[in-house]
């Protein structure tokens, strides 16, 4: 597996504190309902579940931006929320991380999106969502990017998570990317199988195996799957995630590395994908190296599967993991 020696590390982890990444992209709250299952219903043939506690926290873009938060680094974060219950609880849940919530459009006609999960047993036996999928009109999308250009100067990466509820389309990536690129910042983009966008210019883009054969329209080895993404995509990276099997990290001109999966237990891989992205992009602003980016973001995604839930690592956990203290 690849490893960082203990000074190297450090050195990165202390540069998390003065990083600030700009998060943009489908923001929703994850509500978990916990309980046990003691019968099955007389009405019809499903399991009764006896609620024991019920929890929420961010999830999608707003998990993303609670992932680099735990790490230790700074935010900005822009999307859409509904001007209801949920909405509400999701600002005010990420104002309460430090996060500047300024890019955060609240529209009336919209409904937040709300996952809710109902966990027996430490199994998940149901989700129901709650949402609506409309792409922002021009003015919206006016509004974020005058948003980040408020903001640029103390921005050092744009990170883009798309979940496919309407807000990463063409016309705001364009911008995003021309914004982020002109000004010399990083830019990371987590895709969405479905949703079929022109990236070029972006630093790195972080599918998973699903995600990249569908990008890549066929069902190719690993290894040429790297190659046909860095072209498509026109970044200078691409960074696999193959679950229990690790990572691929590809790069131009160089043979791609292999990082093997570093979970020792896993319970729930929710939410883990949002671990990679936010890892991976605050090391790379913290001045790793892609390889070194790559391994720290492995090490927490290997953590937050052993977790139940949606879920975040701390960058102590991050630590005691790494450097085996």
């Amino acid at each position: 597996m690849a490893r960082i020696e203990k000074a190297r590390l450090e050195e990165i982890l202390a540069g998390f504190a003065g990083v600030r990444v700009l998060v943009i992209g489908d923001l929703m709250l994850d509500r978990f309902v916990w309980g046990n299952v003691t019968r099955i219903s007389p009405e019809a043939p499903v399991p009764v579940i006896e609620v024991k506690s019920e929890s929420e926290m961010p999830g999608g873009a707003a998990n993303v931006a609670r992932n680099i938060y735990k790490l230790g680094g700074k935010l900005c974060i822009a999307g859409i929320v509904g001007d209801d219950y949920t909405g509400r609880i999701l600002r005010e849940g990420l104002a309460n991380e430090r996060t500047d919530t300024g890019g955060i459009i609240v529209m009336s006609e919209r409904k937040t999106t709300l996952k809710m999960r109902i966990v027996a047993h430490r199994q998940q036996v149901v989700r129901v969502d709650y949402e609506d999928i409309n792409e922002l009109s021009g003015s919206q999308i006016g509004q974020i990017v005058s948003y980040i250009e408020s903001r640029l100067d103390e921005i050092d990466a744009f990170l883009i998570e798309d979940y496919g509820k309407g807000l990463v389309t063409q016309p705001l990536v364009n911008r995003l990317v021309k914004l982020g690129k002109g000004a010399g910042k990083i830019v990371t983009f987590d895709p969405k199988e479905g949703n079929d966008l022109d990236v070029s210019g972006v630093t790195a883009v972080t599918p998973n195996r699903s995600e990249a054969i569908w990008a890549a329209g066929s069902e190719l080895p690993e290894r040429d799957l790297g190659a046909v993404l860095l072209d498509k995509w026109g970044c200078d990276s691409v960074l696999m995630t193959l679950g229990e099997h690790g990572m691929l990290l590809f790069q131009r001109g160089e043979e791609p590395e292999e990082i093997p999966c570093s979970a020792r237990e896993v319970y729930d891989v929710s939410g883990a994908g949002d671990t990679v992205i936010s890892a991976f992009t605050l090391a790379l602003a913290a001045g790793a190296t892609m390889v070194e980016a790559a391994t720290i973001s492995n090490y927490a995604a290997g953590i937050v599967v052993g977790k139940v839930g949606t879920a975040a690592v701390t960058q102590e956990e991050l630590w005691k993991e790494m450097a085996g203290t």
